[in-house]
C-alpha cells in the first residue's frame, strides 16, 4: 500500500547553529517546523505532527512558559497555521482523521487544538512523561502540557499497543516497529534519545520508503555526516549516548540505501524544496 505525502512548514524557530550540530557556528539559523500531510488510500488525510499554532503562542505568552520563546525565538503567523494551509487545499479540520505525534515538544504539537475530531497516535511513554511532571519541570524539557491536556485521553491510540512487527530489510538497522493500523501501511519506529517516547513513522510512497524521523536528527546533513548536536544540547532534553546511537543508525541506513527518503523535522534543505510525492 502506497501513501501520498506533502511537506508543509508551520513556522520556524531561531537559534545558533552550534546548538543543532557539533562544530557549528554561533550564527543564528532558522529551523523550520516541518509537518507532513499524508493521504492514506483507505483512512484519508493524516498529519505527522502539527508545528506551531495559535495555541502555542497563547501558552507561551506569560511566565514561566514565555521563557520557551526567549530561549528559542519563534516566528509564526496565522497564515502558516496548518489548518489555514489545509483550507487553501480545500480541506477542513474534520478532514484530518489522524494526527501521528513524534513527541510532545511544543513545536510539534502546537496546533493539536485546531483538530478537535482527529484520532491521536503517540507513544504512551511520551504521554506519561508529559503529564508526570510539574509545570516547571515540563518546561525545562520543552514540554507544554496545555497543548495536549488530559482531556484528549479518549482520542489517544498508543504506538506501543499496536502490533509489533519486523520491518523490511530496506530499513535496517531498524528491525522492529509497530503496525499502527494493522494493515501494513504505516509503521511507528522508536527513535530514542531526544525525548521520552520519541518515535518516527515510515511508509511506502511512489518512489520507495519514506521515514519521518522527527527530531532524531536536525538536518539531512547531520544524518549523512553522522554529526550530532553537542552533548550539552542533547543532554538538556534527553540522553546523549542514546541520541548518538539513534543518529548513527540513521547514518548507517542512509549510507546503505538510496530508496529510503529520510525526513528530519527541522531540515532547512527540505524547507527550500517542500516536497509533494504523488
Amino acid at each position: 500500500m502506497k501513501l501520498e505525502f506533502q511537506l508543509l512548514e508551520a513556522g520556524h524557530c531561531v537559534h545558533p547553529e552550534i546548538s543543532s550540530r557539533r562544530g557549528g557556528g554561533l550564527r543564528a539559523c532558522e529551523f523550520p517546523a516541518i509537518v507532513t500531510l499524508l493521504r492514506h488510500p483507505l483512512r484519508g488525510w493524516m498529519l505527522f505532527d502539527t508545528g506551531y499554532g495559535q495555541a502555542f503562542m497563547d501558552a507561551t505568552r506569560g511566565l514561566p512558559e514565555s521563557m520557551y520563546r526567549w530561549v528559542t525565538p519563534v516566528r509564526w503567523s496565522p497564515h502558516q497555521a496548518i489548518a489555514a494551509q489545509l483550507q487553501a487545499r480545500g480541506l477542513g479540520p474534520d478532514d484530518i482523521s489522524t494526527i501521528l505525534v513524534s513527541h510532545f515538544h511544543g513545536d510539534h504539537v502546537g496546533a493539536l487544538a485546531d483538530f478537535p475530531a482527529a484520532r491521536i497516535g503517540c507513544a504512551k511513554a511520551a504521554w506519561d512523561d508529559l503529564h508526570g511532571r510539574s509545570r516547571l519541570s515540563a518546561l525545562t524539557k520543552g514540554l507544554l502540557p496545555a497543548l495536549a491536556p488530559r482531556n484528549l485521553a479518549h482520542r489517544l491510540h498508543f504506538f506501543e499497543q499496536a502490533p509489533a512487527v519486523r520491518l523490511a530489510a530496506d530499513l535496517a538497522p531498524f528491525g522492529a516497529g509497530h503496525d499502527i493500523f494493522s494493515d501494513g501501511s504505516i509503521y511507528a519506529v522508536s527513535l530514542p534519545g531526544h525525548a521520552a517516547g520519541h518515535f518516527g513513522v515510515c511508509f511506502q510512497a511512489a518512489r520507495g520508503w519514506v521515514f519521518l524521523v522527527g527530531d532524531a536528527a536536525w538536518s539531512t546533513r547531520a544524518i549523512l555526516e553522522n554529526c550530532p548536536p553537542p552533548a550539552w544540547a542533547t543532554g538538556l532534553l534527553g540522553d546523549t549516548a542514546t541520541y548518538r546511537q539513534t543518529l548513527a543508525d540513521l547514518h548507517a541506513l542512509a549510507s546503505r540505501r538510496s530508496n529510503v527518503t529520510l525526513v528530519p523535522s527541522h531540515c532547512s534543505l527540505l524547507r527550500t524544496r517542500l516536497v509533494s510525492e504523488p
